[in-house]
Formats: structure tokens, C-alpha cells, sequence
């Protein structure tokens, strides 16, 4: 790979990232911003609750000292407040960043996989590189691990990690061996990839629960199920667009 390649990618990701990354914000900004404010809202309630519920506890055992054994002072360490961004530009500006950068990210991933095809691209068929895109990095791995409103429940972070990486390999491997194999072989090894993952099964917490109500969380997974896809199409189609402009 030549320099003008190398260029003509990081040309191609960079102003696609962009545009993609502040499209997804502002189609957060419609509907799952809105959904994660009254999300966190029930998630401080329940964190207010537990912490009164465990004042409640220690008082009770502390007016109730075991027998022959000196009733001890309780000190409460309340340590600071984990930093966050403050709603409104700040929040916003924070989330173009991020989503810009995953966007950029993301788009390395599709302009490689252009590149490794060897196929000609346009803005037409980056609009099915962008849909692979969506299989493989959301629709595949939310079926095990779907979109989850803040104060849910959920099994240690490294262990969600590895299977939702080791599920979107799976996926992105299936998906090529399925589009691009020749041999019947190689495309029944394909289809085999797409399941195995979902065999195997995502990880998940002992007791399932929420701060937050039902409805809540389906409206959430849809609406980032929505904001994704849109994500995702604009990502590739731009990709496609832009790298068939620069050659």
C-alpha cells in the first residue's frame, strides 16, 4: 500500500467520520438523549434510596451493640462525586467528540475492508458496506447484549468486552466468507461463525434488574436500534462517496 492510498483513506475517514459522528449526535439529541436523562433520573432515586436504606441499617445496629461489646462511633467516608460532564453544551460538546472519534474509528474499519475487497466502490454500494457495518458491530452483538438504560443490572464489564469483540469478529468473518467463499465449504464455515457466539451466549448478571421501568428501556433500545442504523448508512455512504472522489 502506496502513499496515496494511505492518504486517500485517512482523507476518506476523516471527512466521513465527521459528518457521520455529528450525525449521530444529533439524532441522539431527538430521541435517546432524552430517554438516558429520565433513565438517570430513576438511577439517582434508586441511589438515594439504597443510601438512606443503609443509614437506616447502621443506626439500627449501632443502637444495638452485641452483648459485653462498646458501642462504636460509625464513620461515613462519602468521597467525592465521579466528575461529569454538566447537561447541556457541555454534555453535548463531549458527545460530538466521542462520537466523532468512534465514527473515525469505525470508519477505518470499513475503508479497510474496501481496500482488502478490492472492489470499486461508490456511495451506492458504501450504503451495503455501511449495512454489514450495522450486522456486524450493533445488530449481531445487541442480540445478546441489547442497548441498556443507565441503573441497569450487568454482568463485569472485561467479560461483556470479550464477547461482544469476540462476537463482532464472528460476524465480520461469517459475513465475508459468506459473500466473497466460493467453495460450499468455506460458506457453511461462514454460517457456523454467525451462530457460534449466540451459542455460547452473552454474559449476564445472577439477578437481572432495573431503576428505570420496562417501557423505559424497550423505548431506548429502539431508539439507539434507529440512531445506529442512520449511523451506520450515512458512515458507509460516505465512505463510498468520498473514497471514489479522491482516488
Amino acid at each position: 500500500m502506496n502513499l496515496a492510498v494511505l492518504r486517500r483513506i485517512a482523507s476518506t475517514v476523516l471527512l466521513a467520520g465527521a459528518c457521520a459522528g455529528i450525525l449521530l449526535t444529533g439524532v441522539q439529541q431527538l430521541q435517546v438523549s432524552k430517554i438516558i436523562l429520565q433513565a438517570e433520573v430513576y438511577e439517582d432515586a434508586a441511589a438515594v434510596k439504597a443510601h438512606e436504606e443503609a443509614h437506616e441499617h447502621e443506626h439500627a445496629s449501632a443502637a444495638t451493640p452485641a452483648a459485653g461489646a462498646p458501642a462504636e462511633a460509625h464513620e461515613h467516608d462519602h468521597g467525592a462525586d465521579e466528575w461529569e460532564p454538566a447537561n447541556g453544551f457541555e454534555r453535548t460538546a463531549y458527545t460530538v467528540l466521542a462520537n466523532i472519534s468512534m465514527a473515525i474509528g469505525f470508519g477505518l474499519f470499513l475503508a479497510a475492508a474496501i481496500v482488502i475487497s478490492g472492489k470499486q466502490v461508490t456511495w451506492r454500494s458504501g450504503l451495503l458496506w455501511g449495512v454489514a457495518g450495522y450486522l456486524v458491530f450493533f445488530v449481531a452483538p445487541s442480540l445478546g447484549l441489547p442497548p441498556e438504560v443507565p441503573g441497569t443490572m450487568a454482568a463485569p464489564l472485561h467479560a461483556r468486552q470479550l464477547w461482544w469483540v469476540m462476537t463482532a469478529g464472528m460476524t465480520a468473518a461469517g459475513l465475508g466468507l459468506g459473500v466473497y467463499a466460493r467453495h460450499w465449504a468455506l460458506k457453511l464455515l461462514g454460517a457456523v461463525l454467525l451462530i457460534v457466539p449466540h451459542i455460547i451466549g452473552a454474559p449476564h448478571p445472577a439477578v437481572h434488574g432495573s431503576a428505570a421501568p420496562e417501557e423505559l428501556a424497550q423505548a431506548f433500545i429502539h431508539a439507539t436500534a434507529l440512531a445506529n442504523g442512520l449511523f451506520w448508512l450515512m458512515l458507509g455512504g460516505l465512505i463510498g462517496y468520498f473514497y471514489k472522489k479522491f482516488a
